[in-house]
């Protein structure tokens, strides 16, 4: 390979460190996880990686994609309300007072 297709190859795969992929803008603004999640996502493969040695490496392109398409966060209730186990006791206690 020439050495504009190693720099082209290089622009595409751009890597970084678990810092960089923070800031790098896949996350909302002030929402970002801490580096103590994204290394618990790392240890338990919930986010693409790559391993160079000891040292490890993620691609943002792919760790974003991975997030919009495979990690699926459920909706959290505003005011979640238990169902009465006597709906009808409570209908009764109404009609009698």
């Amino acid at each position: 390979m020439g050495m504009e297709a190693q720099q082209e190859v290089a622009k595409g795969n751009q890597l970084t460190d678990i810092v960089g992929l923070r800031l790098c803008g896949i996350f909302p603004a002030g929402r970002e996880p801490s580096i103590r999640t994204l290394r618990e996502w790392t240890k338990l493969r919930r986010i693409p990686h790559h391993r160079v040695g000891h040292f490890v490496y993620y691609d943002p392109g792919e760790v974003g994609a991975h997030i919009r398409l495979d990690i699926y966060f459920s909706p959290v209730p505003a005011s979640p309300q238990k169902p009465h186990a006597f709906p009808r006791f409570f209908e009764f206690l109404g009609a009698v007072f």
